[in-house]
């Protein structure tokens, strides 16, 4: 089945090119327990391969082939191949051989989750999928009242670069809506390509996700089978406040459970 993330995938390298602050946290956390280590929805690797070059054994999932392809491409060009196994699967309903003293979900992946049924049926699968006392870490966007009120529909521009392949001028624009209800924005991306040529082509990927408020989202690792260790701020792991961008959760597989 299609993914509603593989139009994204031949964008998403470019796109996210400047976001590695996230990756030394990461390595961290590595570092502390080991390998292996399973990224949920690690797209085309962005993670995974300084992991990698770093000598951990990793586990990468993704709903999206396109995305999985280019992952791949990029580990095989590297060498390193042999460290990473990468799977397609739905990250609400998967099994995999391994046990793993680590599991993380980047950069805002789990809001793609859009019912609290899915996030707990997900979080649950995880935690299945953790050696005794393995660690889950989740990066959240922070919502804030004047975030949220901003999306209002307006049209902005996000980010602009050259396509190396191809030549073109990629212009990404955005528009976000969002219903307090039910804690769910709805993102429209649009990637605008003018060729060499003059041409012009147009891509476009809507998506929903849905964000969570710090103590709920701690209800739901409780009810999920996790003992909350941890919520960070910062991707340097600095307390957590009111004025934080991010919300880092680092949770604990709770023993005695099925």
């Amino acid at each position: 089945m299609p993914s509603p993330y593989d139009p994204l995938a031949r964008f998403y390298d470019a796109d996210h090119a400047r976001v590695t602050e996230d990756i030394p946290m990461y390595l961290g956390f590595a570092q502390r327990v080991g390998s292996p280590v399973l990224e949920l929805g690690c797209g085309t690797g962005r993670i995974l391969l300084p992991l990698a070059q770093a000598g951990y054994r990793a586990t990468g999932l993704d709903a999206s082939s396109a995305m999985l392809a280019i992952a791949e491409r990029k580990l095989a060009a590297a060498g390193l191949t042999p460290l990473v196994r990468l799977a397609q699967a739905d990250m609400r309903d998967f099994r995999l051989e391994e046990r793993y003293p680590l599991a993380f979900i980047a950069l805002n992946s789990f809001m793609h989750l859009e019912t609290q049924a899915d996030q707990l049926r997900a979080l649950r699968c995880w935690r299945r999928h953790l050696a005794p006392g393995g660690l889950l870490v989740m990066d959240l966007f922070h919502p804030d009242l004047t975030s949220l009120l901003e999306a209002d529909g307006r049209l902005t521009e996000m980010a602009r670069w050259t396509d190396p392949e191809t030549g073109a001028t990629v212009q990404k624009l955005c528009t976000r809506t969002v219903d307090l209800a039910t804690q769910t924005i709805s993102v429209t991306f649009m990637y605008d390509e003018t060729l060499p040529d003059g041409a012009l082509r147009r891509t476009l990927a809507p998506l929903k996700m849905r964000y969570l408020w710090r103590y709920e989202a701690e209800l739901l690792l409780d009810k999920a089978g996790y003992v909350v260790e941890e919520v960070y701020g910062s991707w340097q792991l600095e307390p957590f406040t009111s004025e934080s961008g991010r919300m880092v959760l680092v949770a604990r597989r709770r023993e005695g459970e099925p």
